[in-house]
């Protein structure tokens, strides 16, 4: 067990330096100069050097890479273009969010998928089971954004039940945090409850089969 842990250790980093390396190629990549976007309109040559000269744009891809990758592993994200800010305290701003809905949705996940890959593997060869199998189809196949789509366009458009947009604490109103967050989470869990309803099914079965398949005893 330690060797494997180990070994796996050993893989992370070559797998976070090849990501990293990804991630800083792909931001030199995008289209445009950043120094000629933040100068503004008049874009005043002095302006341009001295944000070439802030930023590092001036630097060598292997310099700027470096430096980049120097600031990550001191926790220095850098800084947003946009809103002047340090990225890491927009990261620490939204993180309490996503935690919710992710856990909003991991919920959602376990509600539809278990109890669905249970009944399905009790039915087995069933009408239920085949309709719980379409339905973990529909929910791999059908695109997030979509689904989100359909869902504002009939509870926030239609029926006006639920916002389309926002966010709000759970310290301010916790009826209107989840009402903000139940069509998102549900969204997001409809994929992975798909994914739990078949493995659940899947491990029912193969459970189920020694026991159905075992030779029973004379009947006295």
């Amino acid at each position: 067990m330690t060797a494997f842990l180990l070994r796996r250790i050993a893989l992370i980093v070559p797998t976070l330096f090849f990501v990293s390396v990804l991630i800083f190629g792909l931001q030199q990549l995008l289209p445009g100069d950043s120094a000629l976007a933040l100068a503004g309109e008049n874009q005043d040559p002095a302006v341009i050097a001295y944000l070439h000269q802030k930023y590092h744009l001036d630097q060598p891809l292997p310099v700027r890479y470096a430096l980049w990758i120097q600031g990550v592993l001191q926790g220095d994200l850098g800084e947003s273009i946009r809103i002047k800010r340090p990225v890491f305290d927009l990261i620490c701003e939204k993180l309490p969010v996503t935690g919710e809905l992710a856990l909003l949705a991991l919920v959602v996940a376990l509600v539809i998928g278990v109890p669905a890959g249970i009944i399905a593997a009790i039915r087995h060869n069933t009408a239920v089971d085949y309709g719980a199998s379409m339905a973990a189809l529909w929910g791999l196949s059908i695109p997030n954004f979509w689904l989100g789509i359909l869902l504002i366009l009939l509870f926030s458009v239609e029926l006006g039940l639920l916002p389309a947009s926002g966010f709000v604490g759970p310290g301010d109103s916790l009826k209107q945090n989840l009402l903000t967050l139940v069509m998102p989470a549900f969204v997001l869990g409809n994929a992975i409850a798909a994914v739990m309803m078949r493995h659940t099914r899947s491990a029912m079965r193969r459970c189920s089969a020694p026991i159905m398949s075992a030779p029973r005893g004379p009947r006295g």
